[in-house]
């Protein structure tokens, strides 16, 4: 046997890789289909399907929307990207993240003066770049695995590149209220 052939044998032991890999990403797909009917179970026991119905959700957009009341549509959009942003820290999934906080944050964006497409850029920026750095994020935590690069240095590296990129989703939400979209 050649040296070559024996390179060609010993690299083939490596493939079995690839099946624990599809598991793994089978097993991501899984839990972001969880927890998308995790909120909708959610939902359905919350209420929320009638604005006029006594609900606990609208209860709770009752109160969000009167502690917010003083606030500029400006500020409201921001601090809607905000909560985005640290809420998906907790569900990484954009699909679990907008089951979850678009049956709030849609209606909550009427009683606040904010155009419901603005809180849908805020929820779309608030899920993005935070995906860049948050622990919980199986698609990051194996790529940092695959770089052997630890998840300590990784922040270490991003948070300045992060903090320019969630300016600059603040301007984009500014602009998109201050243009009325």
């Amino acid at each position: 046997m050649s040296k070559k052939e024996g390179k060609g044998l010993k690299s083939f032991n490596k493939g079995f890789q690839v099946p624990d890999t599809y598991i793994i990403i089978f097993l991501v797909v899984v839990v972001a289909a969880l927890v998308v009917a995790m909120a909708q179970g959610i939902m359905q026991v919350l209420g929320g399907s009638d604005p006029t119905t006594p609900t606990v959700i609208n209860t709770i957009m009752y109160n969000i929307s009167n502690a917010l009341s003083g606030v500029s549509g400006a500020v409201a959009a921001v601090l809607m990207y905000l909560f985005q942003s640290i809420f998906n820290f907790f569900v990484v999934s954009g699909t679990g993240q907008a089951a979850i906080t678009m049956p709030i944050m849609a209606p909550l964006s009427d009683l606040l003066g904010v155009s419901r497409q603005t809180a849908v850029v805020a929820f779309q920026l608030g899920d993005a770049f935070t995906n860049l750095i948050v622990p919980t994020s199986g698609c990051l935590i194996g790529s940092l695995a695959i770089a052997k690069i630890e998840w300590s240095n990784w922040v270490k590296f991003m948070w300045k590149f992060l903090g320019v990129l969630m300016i600059g989703a603040i301007i984009t939400i500014l602009i998109a209220v201050g243009i009325g979209f």
